[in-house]
């Protein structure tokens, strides 16, 4: 059995859901692998981070997200609202915030403890998932015929660069 690993490297706009769409880079990199028949994961290390399966919605608003999109980010917003304020959710918590402080500008830019106010980026990333595993089948994604491949980083607070993981198993 081989396996081959890769990585995306994606930009957050830093001011809402950034959605990214990944299928043609997730099909370069199993060409790319080599593998005929096997499995491929796409995964996020991030916890605030997911990866799904959705049809590509042609239609996109203003800002440019596809209505799909629009709309989950409609649904979620209803069972699990953006955290604006401190003690809004349980988490961050006091001892939560203190870690925060010791882990320095990557985690809390400049100082700022309201990049912390993130609970519901986790929440979601929990609810949707982190990974999904796909059938490589003759050197082919199994997605079907409206199928893409979206990472998505719930979190709103600042840009970052996310990482997404892409490990090919098969023969």
């Amino acid at each position: 059995m081989t396996v081959y690993n890769d990585e995306l490297i994606l930009r957050s706009n830093g001011n809402r859901v950034s959605y990214f769409e990944i299928t043609d880079k997730v099909r370069k990199i199993v060409e790319k692998s080599g593998i005929k028949n096997g499995i491929c994961v796409v995964a996020s290390p991030h916890t605030t981070c997911s990866v799904f399966l959705e049809e590509y919605s042609h239609d996109r608003n203003y800002a440019g997200d596809e209505y799909l999109q629009v709309d989950l980010n409609n649904v979620l917003e209803k069972i699990i609202p953006r955290c604006v304020t401190e003690r809004q959710y349980y988490h961050p918590g006091p001892k939560h915030i203190a870690f925060g402080d010791t882990l320095g500008s990557e985690y809390v830019p400049d100082g700022d403890r309201r990049s912390l106010l993130n609970t519901e980026a986790h929440l979601k990333g929990t609810l949707i998932g982190s990974s999904q595993t796909f059938i490589v089948q003759d050197s082919k994604l199994q997605i079907g015929g409206v199928g893409y491949i979206y990472f998505v980083d719930w979190d709103q607070n600042r840009v970052r660069d996310r990482h997404c993981k892409v490990q090919v198993l098969g023969e």
